[in-house]
């Protein structure tokens, strides 16, 4: 059983920084790409960003690109979401997702994080 726990959320105002950590169990985190998706009040899940399984190659959402930046460390079992010049469009949880294979894909998997708030205050 895979699973995956997000930290790192919390209350900043609209131009700061957050950096979210998705810690996953288990030894097969390296065999998979990873990704993060979020969800607003009101709102479906969206993607956010992806990164493969080596951290070779990520995208991004274009509402994100620029500002966001993930990255992995396999050797931790951890995936990072850098989160920089923040407005208050950002607010939403986070999630963390685990990737059907290795290859970055922006549809998720099956495995899920319980979320971490981000809220950007204006």
């Amino acid at each position: 059983q895979v699973q995956l726990v997000e930290s790192g959320g919390g209350l900043v105002q609209a131009g700061g920084s957050l950096r979210l950590s998705c810690a996953a169990s288990g030894r097969t985190f390296s065999s998979y790409a990873m990704c993060w998706l979020r969800q607003a009040p009101g709102k479906e899940r969206e993607f956010v960003a992806v990164i493969n399984w080596s951290g070779g190659s990520t995208y991004y959402a274009d509402s994100v690109k620029c500002r966001f930046t993930i990255s992995r460390d396999n050797a931790k079992n951890t995936v990072y979401l850098q989160m920089n010049s923040l407005n208050p469009e950002d607010t939403a949880v986070y999630y963390c997702n685990r990737n059907p294979g290795r290859s970055a894909s922006s549809s998720p998997g099956d495995y899920w994080g319980q979320g971490t708030q981000v809220t950007v205050s204006s």
